[in-house]
């Protein structure tokens, strides 16, 4: 995709996260449709871009219909959906698009998406460091496992023993399938992302189910002490509230169900494999054409030598 057709309509901010946040840029422009995007790409790096339905739309492949469902404004129910370029993430106050190299989030004004935004940035920064790390590792021979140290977990990035003329084969050959010293496979970058959305809302249900379960208990005593008026009302609102946390935690359960169920909508989730053999099969298409080309030139020298020697 040229830079014409990944920026257009698209105006960049270089604010960092916690900046922009307090800014005026997260108001929606009227009659435009342009709203503000924070993006993370494959290294953890973040940045903000003013992005209007359209050219969402061909960044991402996604139809209209899908941004929808990110619509703050609008209320629609816990949804996930892998599509031919991206996943569609609408989970409490996550709602992302995930891409084989970035990861797009709406909802910032949303207090609760900072946090969120960093524990990203901070998955994605380690699984470059692993891929990358890794990469280099196996082409320097020494793929045994004889060093366990899961790679997730390096606090610091190992470029001093991967040259930078490896950087091309890293975006090549992380784009598969690699390991861990320790044996266990090295995510693609989707999936790295993926996890980190769930992770944020199902942490997100559970603090305010654990809060929510001392206001429970603190109400209830009142209640054994003294009944009261009060102190009934307090307990009514609170298994008001309950009701609808159980509804929003089954929500999200049966979401997750259905899709692990679907095992077309998992297919489609593979976005890096996707676009791997996508590059695979342009290349061979290229080879192909080249060969063609060649054949007719010789064919046509061929044809000319035998003329003139006629």
């Amino acid at each position: 995709m040229s830079g014409c057709d990944l920026y257009d309509d698209i105006g960049q901010s270089e604010d960092s996260p916690e900046q922009v946040l307090t800014t005026s840029t997260w108001l929606r422009k009227k009659g435009t449709g342009i709203r503000a995007w924070m993006v993370v790409d494959t290294m953890g790096k973040a940045h903000v871009v003013e992005a209007g339905k359209h050219a969402i739309m061909r960044r991402t492949g996604l139809p209209a219909r899908d941004l929808r469902i990110l619509d703050p404004i609008l209320s629609y129910p816990s949804t996930i959906l892998g599509r031919e370029r991206a996943i569609v993430i609408n989970l409490e106050h996550v709602k992302a698009i995930i891409t084989a190299h970035e990861v797009l989030l709406l909802n910032l004004r949303d207090p609760s998406v900072t946090p969120f935004i960093e524990e990203l940035q901070r998955c994605l920064l380690s699984h470059h460091h692993a891929s990358k790390y890794q990469v280099g590792w196996l082409e320097e021979g020494n793929g045994d496992g004889s060093n366990g140290k899961n790679l997730y977990e390096l606090d610091i990035p190992h470029e001093s023993r991967v040259s930078e003329n490896r950087d091309e084969s890293s975006k090549v050959e992380g784009k598969r399938d690699i390991e861990n010293q320790d044996g266990s496979a090295v995510l693609p970058f989707e999936f790295v992302a993926l996890e980190a959305c769930l992770e944020a809302a199902c942490s997100c249900l559970e603090t305010e189910a654990r809060t929510l379960d001392q206001e429970a208990n603190s109400a209830l005593d009142k209640l054994t002490s003294t009944i009261s008026t009060l102190n009934l009302d307090r307990v009514r609102h609170i298994k008001s509230r309950l009701v609808a946390i159980t509804g929003r935690v089954q929500k999200v359960r049966d979401e997750l169900e259905n899709l692990l169920d679907d095992e077309e909508d998992m297919a489609e989730m593979y976005l890096t494999e996707k676009l791997v053999h996508q590059n695979l099969e342009d290349s061979s298409d290229s080879s192909m054409n080249e060969i063609d080309e060649m054949v007719d030139e010789a064919s046509q020298s061929d044809m000319h030598d035998r003329h003139v020697t006629k």
